[in-house]
């Protein structure tokens, strides 16, 4: 597991919970379909190849979670906004993480 957090943000559950529950802006970056299906109260669906023409979203945010299906896209939403100038993003891992954090 370590790993897999090294390669997808090395994020703890902890630092996670504490950054949604301040209220950090939940980006669900899969497609819309995938999102209809099942997604995170309160999330805001940008698809992973909608986030760099979408950067004014992201805009004036103090903490930032992505998240998508596996961890991949949302590492590539990730990288795309770091490439951007944001610091502020952490990547979330899969949507069912972030609901099993708002759940608790």
């Amino acid at each position: 597991m370590g790993i897999f957090n090294n390669v997808f943000g090395g994020n703890t559950n902890e630092n996670l919970a504490k950054l949604v529950n301040e209220g950090a802006f939940l980006v669900d970056v899969r497609t819309p379909e995938e999102f209809a299906e099942g997604n995170v109260k309160e999330s805001t669906n940008i698809p992973l190849d909608q986030v760099g023409v979408n950067l004014d979203k992201f805009k004036g945010k103090e903490n930032i979670v992505v998240f998508c299906r596996s961890g991949n896209r949302s590492g590539q939403a990730k990288n795309i906004l770091e490439q951007n100038g944001f610091t502020n993003v952490t990547n979330g891992g899969t949507w069912q993480d972030i609901n099993d954090v708002i759940n608790k």
